[in-house]
């Protein structure tokens, strides 16, 4: 088999600046510039090598999981390097034909679909996350890192601080979890603030976990969680948060999903909309749909904006926290590569090389994804009201957000 591998990988070198090295199956190397290679990426077969070409960057992933392709060195930087060539352009009418099917296929339009969706991912089990989330909390988003943050928990526990006093939550106040996750948000508002929780969750796993947890903290009279979909609204309450919840709605359902968010809310209520966006209507990439998240969909920013107006939701304040993620993403894949093994043994069917090699690249990824100076992936913070805020129901400026 013949390509003209030297001038790709001088090309593609002259595009990223990062050095690196390929090898072939015939036991062939080709090098990119003069400093030793960040990176060496191993062909295990011709086929390996000819999917690369056929199909891009979806190929030369799916190879990898397949283990017909390694990463020697550096697996981030192969990531990144892969981001800056613009090696996901290459046969992207075919990888977009891909995508509409499985959007299709995935649709959360079905509610029995969207809870499957959700525990694909959610339900692995709380022995899973917690070997390399923070502890005890085990929030599964974003943390905030302001100057002076030095470990993940306390990363954690800032953000859910940071909410808090966002939403103006206090004492005897109720709020609805949206997505709420194995609880940590409920908890921490509960333990720093008194504030009444109540979480909503689609994935059975998740929710029994945490009926058990609630029990045996003897909260069940503070604290409920309900497993219902999203889109379910049950009552009113004085706050709504909803953190890592909007990605799973589906192109098709932002307008229902944002419409419960202000049927969860009384009249002139707070609420937080925590979420991953694009800058401009994009597609989401295929292989986080067809490997990571069965169903997700990142929004664009004003497509959310537009869809909060028709709901009757003003729009308080927005915050970017797109660093913060990368500093997020890179604790989980510290501890995710250090405890593998732990990981491995929790049940090695389905924890096997396959799940270790898609979920290094979905962690790795997504840190270098937002960490990129130049990416179109953010993740946003919108404060948002049932009904305009006044001079005496909203601070005039943002000083409280940072007072102690």
């Amino acid at each position: 088999m013949f390509f003209p591998l030297q001038n790709i990988v001088d090309s593609l070198h002259e595009r990223t600046g990062i050095p690196f090295s390929i090898g072939l199956p015939d036991g062939s190397h080709y090098r990119s510039g003069s400093a030793d290679p960040a990176f060496t990426v191993v062909f295990r077969t011709d086929a390996a090598l000819l999917s690369a070409f056929t199909r891009g960057h979806m190929g030369l992933l799916e190879s990898y999981f397949d283990q017909s392709v390694d990463v020697e060195g550096d697996l981030a930087a192969a990531l990144a390097a892969g981001m800056l060539s613009g090696l996901d352009m290459h046969s992207q009418a075919l990888n977009n034909v891909e995508n509409g099917i499985l959007e299709l296929r995935y649709s959360n339009h079905n509610t029995a679909q969207a809870k499957a969706n959700a525990r694909a991912h959610y339900g692995l089990g709380a022995e899973f996350y917690r070997l390399w989330l923070d502890d005890p909390l085990m929030m599964y988003t974003c943390a905030y890192w302001p100057e002076g943050t030095r470990t993940l928990e306390q990363a954690q526990t800032q953000k859910i601080d940071h909410v808090c006093r966002k939403i103006r939550l206090s004492r005897g106040e109720s709020f609805i979890d949206i997505g709420c996750g194995f609880g940590g948000f409920m908890f921490r508002a509960w333990e720093t603030l008194g504030a009444l929780g109540t979480g909503l969750n689609t994935t059975t796993e998740q929710v029994e976990w945490l009926h058990g947890e609630i029990a045996r903290r003897g909260l069940a009279d503070k604290l409920s969680v309900r497993e219902a979909d999203f889109r379910e609204v049950d009552g009113q309450y004085d706050k709504v948060v909803s953190i890592g919840v909007l990605e799973h709605a589906g192109r098709d359902q932002l307008s229902a999903v944002l419409r419960a968010h202000a049927g969860f809310l009384k009249p002139g209520g707070l609420g937080m909309l925590h979420f991953i966006g694009h800058v401009g209507p994009r597609e989401t990439e295929l292989f986080i749909r067809k490997h990571v998240f069965p169903g997700g969909w990142i929004p664009a920013l004003s497509e959310v904006i537009v869809e909060m107006e028709r709901c009757g939701l003003e729009v308080v304040d927005i915050e970017n926290l797109r660093r913060h993620y990368a500093l997020t993403l890179d604790v989980w894949v510290q501890r995710f590569e250090q405890r593998w093994e732990a990981i491995h043994a929790l049940n090695p069917q389905r924890f096997d090389e396959r799940f270790r090699r898609v979920w290094r690249t979905y962690l790795m990824g997504c840190a270098e994804m937002f960490r990129s100076a130049s990416g179109y992936t953010h993740l946003f913070q919108i404060v948002f009201s049932k009904g305009n805020v006044s001079r005496t129901s909203y601070p005039m400026s943002r000083a409280p957000l940072y007072e102690r």
